[in-house]
């Protein structure tokens, strides 16, 4: 049944008041009567403005505060003090009540990038913890290694009063690093990880399942798609099913297109849902424009006069390629005309990897060049501004056959994401040169509904963009 918010008439879950002084595991008192925690009434925008489409046969009330929430005291210090959460965002508010309240249902989730999603999944498997059972009781599957890192940084925040361990299970940075088959069992409570690592130490029995209680599906289309990892994901899936059959099963994403709809029934059975119409899920708060360009010569120009000279004046930036090819011919030639950028692609070794995106996460780059690695969840608060190059198209399509290419229209959502997180403002530049690249856009922008307006090559129209965006 569809079922709104507004029908609910009290909270579903216990209340902690703040004045209550508590007990730690780690040895010392919480007293919440210290901290300066905002509980207004209208942190929250009325339900019936929400423009999420609920489907449950249960019902549930969404929360104001952190506090109506069955979380520890220990993971509501971190949220305020530590991490300056003030209130919970739409889809935490609506979420969590669903994640944490018995019988536990599965969940599909979809929301806009960058409101909040891994705090809803990352809560949800901290309020699942039992902290003096060692055996790892939440698992989160996510398709690369960056992204596994970011939602392991972001637990442990959450975490770091709890006692709860946590680790990440993604590929080893050494050759010499202890093999699958010699290393010791996992007992962390919380494994983080690819879909081939965590597959394959659960094929040496060094990570067991028996007392799984969460299991969670980062980027979760990706994760079940075809040309994505939906083999290893269904093959943790059965093994999680057979020892641990009523395990909580979470899916959290930006997009979900038919094809990956239709085949989540497959793999669970009585779940609730959000999601959002298509034409709601092109991001309001960034700011996306088309710029023509006569010749590819022009784009590099674009990149350098306007994205580099007038990005002096805002964030950082992304600018997204369709191949490895092309970003180390980009940087080359941004390099040799003296322009301070850094790339990353899956070419690379982890360990430059982590050494690139650490780089970029710290502030000390404000370039960056990559493929697709980072299209997906990769969250950095000053990325504004985010160029793409080339745009998106499904695999196996090419520019040069016949037929024009196919547009990924829920890579384009996920690329843009990566400027105006949490609502802040962003903006997207997409350079058309050739006549497919000019097909793609129109696909994209019917697509979504949407009208990306043109943006002239010049000084001033750019300056001009980014004042409508915000940014100047």
């Amino acid at each position: 049944m569809y079922s709104t918010l507004a029908h609910a008439k009290q909270f579903l879950v216990p209340h902690v008041h703040r004045n209550d002084a508590v007990s730690s595991p780690l040895g010392f008192d919480l007293n919440f009567s210290g901290l300066n925690i905002h509980r207004e009434n209208m942190f929250l925008d009325d339900p019936e403005d929400s423009t999420f489409t609920i489907v449950s046969d249960t019902r549930y009330s969404s929360v104001r505060s952190f506090e109506d929430l069955n979380l520890s005291p220990e993971v509501i210090r971190a949220l305020y003090v530590d991490m300056g959460y003030r209130r919970p965002s739409k889809i935490q508010a609506i979420t969590l009540p669903m994640i944490l309240t018995p019988p536990y249902k599965d969940l599909v989730a979809q929301a806009h990038n960058g409101t909040g999603k891994t705090t809803c999944f990352g809560l949800g498997m901290l309020g699942r913890i039992d902290p003096g059972l060692k055996a790892p009781q939440a698992l989160c599957i996510c398709p690369t290694r960056e992204l596994a890192i970011q939602i392991l940084e972001v637990l442990q925040k959450m975490g770091m009063y709890t006692g709860i361990k946590m680790e990440c299970a993604v590929p080893s940075v050494t050759p010499s690093s202890t093999s699958v088959r010699d290393r010791a069992p996992v007992t962390a409570h919380i494994v983080i990880g690819t879909s081939g690592t965590v597959h394959k130490l659960m094929s040496y029995k060094k990570l067991g399942v028996s007392k799984l209680k969460v299991l969670v599906f980062d980027e979760a289309d990706h994760m079940l798609a075809e040309d994505g990892f939906r083999d290893d994901s269904l093959r943790i899936k059965k093994e999680i099913d057979k020892f641990s059959p009523h395990c909580q099963v979470l899916l959290f994403s930006a997009t979900f297109n038919e094809m990956i709809t239709k085949f989540i029934p497959r793999v669970m059975k009585d779940y609730n849902q959000l999601c959002l119409k298509k034409e709601e899920l092109s991001l309001e708060a960034v700011k996306q424009y088309k710029v023509y360009c006569p010749d590819e010569l022009s784009k590099i120009d674009v990149i350098k006069n306007k994205i580099f000279d007038l990005g002096d004046y805002i964030g950082q930036r992304i600018i997204f390629v369709r191949s490895r090819t092309s970003a180390k011919m980009l940087h080359d030639e941004l390099v040799g005309d003296g322009y301070s950028v850094t790339t990353i692609h899956g070419a690379l070794s982890v360990e430059e990897r982590d050494k690139i995106v650490k780089e970029f996460k710290d502030g000390l780059t404000k370039v960056l060049i990559s493929t697709d690695l980072l299209a997906r969840g990769f969250d950095q608060q000053q990325v504004n501004c985010v160029v793409n190059y080339d745009l998106p198209i499904k695999r196996g399509a090419s520019s040069s056959t016949r037929d024009p290419p196919e547009p990924d229209y829920e890579l384009y959502l996920h690329r843009c994401g990566r400027a105006g997180r949490f609502g802040s403002k962003g903006s997207v530049f997409n350079l058309l040169c050739l006549d497919t690249d000019k097909l793609v856009m129109a696909k994209i922008e019917r697509y979504y509904n949407i009208q990306v307006p043109e943006v002239k090559i010049s000084e001033r129209a750019f300056q001009g963009a980014l004042r409508a965006a915000g940014l100047l």
